[in-house]
């Protein structure tokens, strides 16, 4: 297999590099979206966004949270 690096120029398929195709070659296309990755990076920029928002106080009460919330609700048996 050989990866050849190209473009696509609005009409075809350009090879960066010079190289000979023959007639019916076959080929795998792989394109590469720069608009998907962008949209990668950016839900990765926003990891932690949020944590000016966090009350370091409640830390602890997260680990009982879940039991006392089921205990109001459905009261203890």
């Amino acid at each position: 297999m050989l990866v050849l690096p190209a473009y696509y120029d609005g009409n075809s398929v350009k090879t960066v590099d010079d190289y000979k195709f023959s007639k019916n070659q076959k080929l795998m296309i792989t394109v590469l979206d720069e608009a998907e990755e962008k949209k990668i990076n950016e839900i990765k920029s926003l990891r932690g966004s949020l944590s000016k928002y966090a009350d370091p106080n409640l830390i602890e009460n997260e680990k009982i949270a879940w039991g006392k919330a089921m205990g109001e609700k459905h009261g203890l048996r």
